[in-house]
């Protein structure tokens, strides 16, 4: 008889003291002795939330390929907190994969989309260097890194979507039109100091295996981040340049998040799991 397990929803909290809505489901279709074997922690974009219809088809696609971590960032939905832009939300990321480990997953995968994956990149460059962030040390290192429409720098300003981002962020009459009709509460302190780009930090998640996935149709970052980006992170990262794709999780098809879900067990199978805490 087919036995799925209940979704798991939960509070996590952060090593700066935030509190993150946060929900967990195992893989679909498996058997028990399998269950276990692979989790992908899912790290939504900009004004993004697990209630938002293309983040649950998202994290409900990736089922099939292994159990879901999924939480809202801070400054978003129901959890406590600032929007940084990928700044402090790599202790989200933390949390998150230290929550996975809890649970007994064998091998972590975290998946970011836009924000979400300035957010895994940085978070993986600084727990492998051991880079201080904010004072604190990242300790929960994931197996396998996938980054999906990131930006590569900070103040990218040469597309129209990202001039609106900008707005959001700079000016208090942006910040409450984003919090009006976007619920995203945006810290005006964002970027101070500035913290190390994903450029910046990319070199530094070897040996662990990443995947970058950028489409050309991406209208907020130009192809010139994810090209950046590899080239920075060394021969070992693979980039998929996607034709079709447009951007984060909105712009990704069902065939793109099958081909990508059955990615990631292949990831990290050459890699022996990082210890648990």
């Amino acid at each position: 008889m087919h036995y799925s397990a209940p979704t798991v929803y939960g509070m996590l909290p952060t090593a700066d003291s935030e509190i993150l809505a946060t929900r967990h489901a195992e893989r679909l279709d498996v058997g028990h002795g399998e269950s276990h074997r692979l989790a992908i922690v899912v790290v939504h974009g900009f004004s993004g939330s697990m209630a938002s219809p293309s983040l649950r088809r998202i994290s409900s696609g990736l089922r099939k390929y292994g159990g879901v971590q999924v939480m809202d960032l801070r400054g978003h939905g129901r959890s406590t907190g600032w929007c940084t832009f990928g700044d402090r939300e790599v202790f989200d990321v933390d949390a998150a994969v230290a929550a996975a480990r809890g649970f007994g997953y064998q091998r972590v995968v975290t998946v970011g989309w836009s924000m979400g994956a300035a957010a895994v990149i940085r978070h993986a460059g600084l727990v492998n260097s051991g880079t201080l962030c904010h004072g604190r040390r990242l300790r929960h290192a994931p197996d396998g890194v996938v980054s999906v429409s990131s930006t590569s720098r900070w103040f990218v300003r040469d597309t129209a979507p990202m001039r609106r981002i900008h707005w959001f962020a700079e000016h208090r009459t942006g910040r409450m039109v984003a919090r009006a009709a976007l619920r995203v509460r945006i810290d005006p302190r964002v970027f101070a100091p500035v913290p190390r780009s994903p450029l910046e930090m990319v070199g530094a998640i070897t040996p662990t295996p990443l995947l970058i996935v950028h489409g050309q149709r991406d209208r907020y970052f130009t192809l010139e981040h994810p090209h950046a980006l590899a080239a920075a992170a060394g021969p070992g990262a693979r980039l998929w340049i996607e034709a079709g794709f447009g951007h984060a999780e909105a712009g990704c098809g069902p065939d793109l998040l099958d081909r990508l879900g059955a990615q990631l067990a292949e990831l990290v199978d050459d890699r022996a799991p990082v210890a648990g805490p």
